[in-house]
């Protein structure tokens, strides 16, 4: 990996622990991971096979949810644990449509942070913030963000394959409950998160047992904890469904029945 970012791997990366964000990066074909994660991500595709297609379908339901956020009004979108930089980036899909809308993507890998910045150089309607999204005034209030995002207009939240990763001990419900609140009226939030589901029991218990050796262990939640998430947002047809279910646009990476797919995803509004 050395001189993919013109400086070498960057500061404080840990090569010992496989990093959830450049599994992900793995499964969707990226180049911005290492032989550990590598390793890992290839014991989780072995504890559950359809893991690549579940993330290539994660990403294109990020995609879908960008294009029809776009078409209802949001020109500016923040990204949570946004992941490395890889095709179809949110800026990309949203400035595809309107070229003046603006992103702010929030990772706290260092490997997302720094291939992200590079990537977005010379871009000044996207920000790359690196924070923890669990500490919600950091990222809310981070000058970088505030300098893309006007929290007077609405805004869309994305929560994208990530809320796995942040276990209930960490307060994710107030956390949550933090970002919603901020969101003016008008805004939205798209979310997708993995679950018990779909998938025999014994393999998404294999493949949680691979996530406990990385540096972010995974949380399988229920469709009505997933759905208790969006609080009292006002979820958009077809609700909180599986994602391939999700407005589907007949592009499919998940070849099984939508409703075997290991996760649910939805968008919901804030109304006011």
């Amino acid at each position: 990996m050395t001189g993919r970012w013109g400086a070498g791997i960057p500061p404080n990366v840990n090569l010992d622990t496989p990093s959830a964000a450049r599994m992900y990066d793995y499964y969707l074909g990226g180049a911005h991971n290492f032989a550990v994660d590598r390793e890992a991500a290839e014991r989780a595709i072995a504890a559950l096979p359809a893991t690549v297609a579940g993330a290539r379908t994660n990403r294109a339901f990020l995609q879908r949810a960008v294009r029809f956020l776009v078409g209802a009004g949001i020109r500016q979108f923040i990204d949570l644990g946004s992941g490395i930089p890889t095709s179809g980036n949110v800026h990309e899909v949203a400035q595809g449509i309107d070229p003046g809308a603006r992103v702010a993507y929030v990772d706290l890998d260092a490997v997302a942070v720094a291939h992200g910045q590079a990537v977005l150089d010379g871009n000044d309607l996207t920000a790359f913030i690196h924070a923890d999204l669990r500490d919600v005034s950091s990222v809310l209030d981070a000058p970088e963000l505030r300098k893309v995002i006007d929290f007077a207009e609405p805004i869309g939240l994305l929560t994208v394959a990530v809320l796995h990763f942040v276990p209930d001990s960490d307060g994710l419900a107030d956390i949550m409950a933090r970002y919603r609140d901020a969101l003016p009226p008008g805004s939205y939030l798209a979310l997708s998160h993995m679950s018990m589901t779909g998938q025999p029991k014994e393999f998404l218990e294999r493949f949680k047992a691979v996530y406990r050796n990385t540096a972010n262990p995974v949380v399988l939640r229920s469709r009505a904890e997933i759905t208790a998430l969006f609080g009292d947002l006002d979820p958009v047809e077809p609700g909180i469904v599986t994602l391939p279910l999700w407005r589907p646009d007949g592009i499919s990476y998940f070849t099984e029945a939508p409703e075997r797919f290991p996760g649910f995803a939805g968008v919901a509004r804030k109304s006011g």
